[in-house]
């Protein structure tokens, strides 16, 4: 246990009681280059916004930014983190900073260590780069990462990079001493049972939050709990938050619908409206995220959005190649027009010139 470092007890509660943390997006200029000022504004957007955590240097931040012609990964992390502690002060809140990490195990600790050297308190550990190697070879991948910083886990679906792994993978994960929550995104009931499942049959399945990353079913995910039977004893699950790259957008009514999720989720009877609302919030996750051409505009769609509300200064992505699909615009204009109650233009135009000052 002493190997392995652990966040704070405040981090553990807020990551249990159930958050919204975005996965933050990287801002460029229409030349090309890092926006620091509108980087800025939107971590200070989201924080207005109520989300409880930032996820950064993770796909919507574009994976990119980690290429030697850029190397904007270290400084996107300081900033985010420096701007969450500067708004913490301010506002009296805690937020829980989440690094994103890549690649095999010398690149995996290298950003594991500029994480902790940047205030995060846990790492997002994508296992993109492990796609032909065993499970038992992914294991103590993971548990050399988890000795530098304790570890939010994270099942990617395979049409974006992740791969599938067995049940008794997520067992074994869930064993390693700091693993303190779950991103599950494998767009899939069965794999995202497999998890659930896993965290169950797990002595620390008190210990390990869980997060929906499955943004075509984010509110029936939140709706949903899962009752197993260990060891005789009957243990519930439930999926406390989060992070999302969808949530990277109209964030202020994502934080609401949360927080509305949970005063609910445990009555007898959920209002039929709800059902109807999680098939809204997937329809308009279908035109963010690009569904019909196979998510390749997910993260242009995004930059979309937010260079609409005017924070940021251009929409481009770092790949030239990433950008949005002939029709997506006209989606995203549908689902605004259609579902007004899911977007926050006007909390976003309200307050927009305060976050960029």
């Amino acid at each position: 246990m002493s190997d392995f470092p652990q966040i704070p007890t405040w981090v553990h509660d807020h990551l249990k009681k159930g958050m919204v943390i975005p996965a933050h997006p990287l801002a460029l200029t229409g030349q090309g280059t890092w926006d620091e000022r509108a980087q800025q504004a939107l971590s200070r957007y989201y924080l207005a916004a109520g989300a409880g955590g930032l996820a950064v240097g993770v796909h919507t931040t574009q994976f990119e930014i980690r290429e030697p012609e850029h190397r904007l990964l270290e400084p996107v992390l300081q900033l985010a983190g420096q701007t969450a502690r500067e708004t913490d002060k301010v506002a009296g809140t805690q937020t829980v900073l989440v690094a994103g990490i890549c690649g095999r195990t010398v690149q995996a600790l290298a950003e594991a260590e500029w994480a902790r050297k940047h205030g995060y308190h846990l790492g997002l550990l994508s296992l993109a780069a492990w796609k032909d190697a065993s499970e038992p070879d992914i294991i103590q991948h993971c548990r050399e990462v988890a000795r530098v910083i304790p570890l939010f886990g994270f099942y990617l679906q395979p049409a974006v990079g992740g791969r599938l792994l067995s049940q008794a993978f997520w067992r074994e994960f869930a064993d390693i001493p700091n693993v303190c929550a779950i991103k599950i995104a494998p767009f899939n009931r069965y794999q995202t049972v497999d998890v659930i499942r896993a965290v169950a049959e797990s002595d620390r399945w008190e210990d390990v939050a869980l997060y929906t990353g499955n943004d075509d079913q984010i509110v029936f995910d939140l709706l949903s709990r899962w009752k197993f039977q260990v060891h005789g004893e009957e243990r519930i699950l439930r999926f406390s938050g989060g992070l999302l790259g969808h949530w990277a957008v109209w964030t202020h009514q994502a934080v609401q619908m949360l927080d509305s999720i949970q005063s609910i989720r445990n009555n007898t009877g959920i209002p039929q409206e709800w059902f109807t609302l999680a098939n809204e919030v997937t329809e308009s996750n279908a035109a963010l995220f690009d569904a019909a051409n196979g998510f390749r505009g997910c993260i242009a769609g995004i930059q979309q959005v937010l260079f609409e509300q005017g924070l940021l200064s251009s929409p481009r992505c770092l790949n030239s190649d990433e950008r949005m699909s002939p029709g997506q615009a006209e989606l995203l204009e549908q689902v605004r027009k259609q579902y007004p109650h899911l977007v926050d233009d006007a909390f976003v135009a309200k307050h927009r010139e305060e976050w960029m000052s």
